[in-house]
C-alpha cells in the first residue's frame, strides 16, 4: 500500500527524483518511502517539509514518532 503523506510529497515535489534531491537521498530511497519499505528517517523530515513549502507537516509523515513530531494544535481565545 502507498504511504499517501510521501504520494502526496512527491506530487507537490514534481517527481520522486526531485524530492531526492532536495533531502540529499536516492530516488529509489524515495521509491521504498513510497511503499512503506522504509520509513523516512527523523533527520529527513525537516527537509522535505522545507521541501514542500510547508505544505506537508512533519507530525504527517512520521506520525509514529510524536514525541518528536507533534500534531500542532490551535487554541482558539476570544
Amino acid at each position: 500500500m502507498k504511504n499517501k503523506a510521501i504520494e502526496k510529497i512527491i506530487f507537490i515535489a514534481g517527481s520522486q527524483k526531485e524530492l531526492a534531491d532536495a533531502c540529499g537521498k536516492t530516488q529509489i530511497s524515495v521509491w521504498k518511502w513510497l511503499h512503506g519499505l522504509s520509513d523516512v528517517s527523523p533527520e529527513h523530515v525537516h527537509l522535505i517539509v522545507n521541501a514542500t513549502n510547508g505544505k506537508v507537516a512533519a507530525c504527517d509523515i512520521r506520525p509514529d514518532l510524536p514525541e518528536f513530531f507533534p500534531r500542532k494544535t490551535v487554541n482558539n481565545h476570544d
